[in-house]
């Protein structure tokens, strides 16, 4: 099969080809671009192609990389198609950022500038000239990094241009039409036309990972293992993709099956395998944040252990300002409020008067009732007290640690803190929680529990009742 019925296949299989048919092609004025512009080129009839160039020089190369620029205006000048140029200081806008990996950087501000033009021009999708080596050594480069299954399926032929950094292109496609095409293939097709290309000199520069792996590591691993290795190894991440899609949507099934409200049910998590509740918490944080930058395994292996062992409630700080929170069976993520510390509070309470608490949510209504009532209130939320027998001011205020009171039915006190965990009250409620205080004695915990002191008894006369409602 020549080159062009291999690339017209590709296209097709992988339904590559947009509704509109326009397509930005990325051109460096490398060998691997130039020779995709040629091949769209050559099938833009044919296939009803409307093609246009786009090249984005980074100002790393000082007056190389504007030759590469007037090569590429030349080339689409003669092939008869639209250019778009920009050049960008990379090293500049790395130094205003004042960190970040200066590969990343241009990886973004390539993708940025490609779907803002794309965009801009109404075309449908950017296309790039990876190649099965390409994709050979980015599996290598990312199983030296540890990534799972999804990292080793290496580079997608299509997928929505979405990881821009302002994310506002997304409906523009990425498409690879050489991803099954080798650097081989690419060379003998241009020998063959006799086509000109660029050399980028950064290439033979060790220094870059990617370099290093496709100069030095690639060329030894081949010795040993065959020149068809990047074929095979860019096979085995398509098997690896399609298999990632296929677990990635079971457990999007599972994730709706035991998450409400966006917090996740602990009990309905550990019935899964240990397989799953990973690609499930990972899940989970990525619609969560929006995405999953800075979480890698031990995150979620530390997420895990929290989640099945350990005490009823505790905390895990994630990457971005996120905190993971499990409290008893319920688990929650959310954003952490940075040098916040739980607002303490204390108003005095005024019978026949209603108190507005903010910081619970809460508001107590009071009356003085001189007739004993015929029966006492069984909802926590509302106590009678025997007025004569409250013998200091009242006071609202929040709990605060070291707090006891005396439940009622019962001689001794308790530990307020003891009573929140037998009924599973959230760790980040407890603070903000209104207990009715007489100096140092606990009357009522809206909601939690009575206490003995100024209970209601047969000699009262007068009677306090109180009722707490959550505000609207």
């Amino acid at each position: 099969m020549d080159l062009q019925a291999k690339i017209r296949e590709f296209l097709i299989k992988h339904r590559m080809l947009p509704h509109g048919r326009g397509i930005l092609v990325a051109v460096s004025g490398g060998p691997d671009s130039v020779a995709m512009l040629y091949l769209l080129h050559d099938l833009r009839e044919e296939l009803e192609l409307n093609l246009e160039v786009a090249h984005l020089q980074h100002g790393i190369r000082g007056e190389e990389a504007k030759k590469d620029a007037r090569f590429v205006a030349g080339l689409a000048d003669r092939l008869g198609l639209p250019c778009h140029l920009k050049e960008l200081d990379l090293p500049q806008l790395k130094q205003k950022a004042g960190k970040g990996n200066l590969e990343e950087m241009g990886r973004l501000e390539r993708y940025r500038y490609f779907a803002a033009t794309a965009h801009r021009r109404q075309l449908d999708a950017v296309a790039t000239a990876h190649t099965v080596n390409d994709q050979a050594e980015t599996m290598v480069m990312r199983l030296f990094r540890g990534s799972g299954r999804k990292g080793l399926g290496g580079m997608e032929p299509v997928r929505q241009l979405d990881d821009t950094p302002d994310n506002s292109f997304a409906n523009v496609l990425l498409i690879r039409p050489f991803l099954s095409v080798t650097r081989e293939e690419v060379m003998e097709f241009l020998d063959e036309r006799n086509i000109p290309y660029r050399v980028d000199s950064t290439n033979s520069d060790l220094f870059y990972l990617r370099n290093w792996i496709r100069l030095k590591l690639m060329p030894q691993v081949s010795e040993k293992f065959g020149a068809e290795l990047p074929a095979r190894l860019s096979d085995q991440a398509e098997v690896l993709r399609d298999e990632e899609s296929y677990l990635t949507d079971l457990s999007r099934h599972h994730l709706e099956r035991i998450s409400k409200g966006g917090d996740l049910n602990r009990m309905l998590l550990l019935d899964l395998s240990k397989a799953l509740q990973r690609r499930v918490i990972r899940l989970w944080i990525e619609h969560r944040r929006g995405h999953l930058r800075g979480i890698d395994f031990d995150h979620a292996e530390a997420a895990l252990t929290l989640i099945a062992a350990g005490p009823p409630h505790g905390r895990l700080a994630l990457p971005g300002g996120w905190e993971l929170a499990r409290e008893y069976d319920t688990v929650k993520l959310q954003r952490v409020a940075r040098n916040v510390k739980p607002r303490c509070y204390s108003y005095p309470l005024q019978a026949g008067s209603n108190l507005n608490i903010v910081e619970a949510g809460m508001t107590i209504a009071s009356e003085l009732v001189r007739a004993v009532p015929a029966k006492l209130p069984e909802n926590l939320m509302e106590v009678a007290l025997d007025a004569d027998l409250i013998t200091e001011n009242l006071l609202v205020r929040n709990f605060r640690h070291g707090d006891r009171f005396q439940p009622l039915g019962m001689a001794g006190h308790k530990k307020v803190k003891d009573l929140f965990i037998e009924q599973k009250l959230p760790l980040r409620l407890r603070a903000a929680t209104p207990l009715l205080a007489m100096g140092d004695e606990i009357l009522w915990i809206p909601g939690h529990g009575r206490s003995e002191v100024a209970k209601m008894g047969p000699t009262a006369t007068i009677v306090l009742r109180l009722k707490a409602a959550w505000s609207d």
